[in-house]
């Protein structure tokens, strides 16, 4: 509880985001193997490693090798089409770069990534950073927990 008030967003904020658009956007070459890739990452509502993404292109396209994966991941990183996140399970997972800013919490047990908007948090965000002297400019935020029905 955040001011006495309590607001919360949790909502499936996963909006499909064209992957391929933004490569030729950003003006990257995209061979037939990279678009499928593409595709299955548009596609995906949960947060991929690399191994559940050559799963899930290799049902597709049995030739996509997990090093075409891995580097095509790799590209679409470091072109701001993905954001990679490390929640904790030792494995690197990907979504698309979202347009709309959002948090993730995590559930330690089940692996369940649960994304969640709250503006009074943001605003807080803010206010600590103003009053230690900056503007934010941005930020990453990922809670862990276990759900409060499995604690008894």
């Amino acid at each position: 509880m955040i001011g006495g008030t309590f607001f919360l967003q949790e909502r499936n904020l996963h909006q499909a985001i064209d992957i391929e658009a933004l490569c030729a956007e950003r003006g990257l070459r995209i061979t037939e193997q990279r678009r499928v890739i593409a595709r299955v990452l548009s596609e995906s509502s949960d947060h991929p490693d690399v191994e559940a993404l050559h799963e899930r292109a290799v049902a597709v396209d049995p030739r996509i090798s997990i090093a075409t994966v891995y580097r095509t991941v790799r590209l679409f990183e470091e072109a701001g089409i993905l954001d990679k996140h490390d929640f904790g399970d030792g494995r690197a997972r990907y979504e698309a770069a979202p347009e709309a800013h959002h948090d993730h919490l995590i559930d330690v047990e089940t692996g369940k990534v649960i994304e969640f908007v709250d503006p009074e948090l943001e605003a807080l965000q803010r206010l600590i950073a103003e009053k230690l002297g900056y503007r934010l400019v941005d930020h990453r935020m990922e809670l862990y927990g276990v759900r409060l029905d499995r604690e008894s």
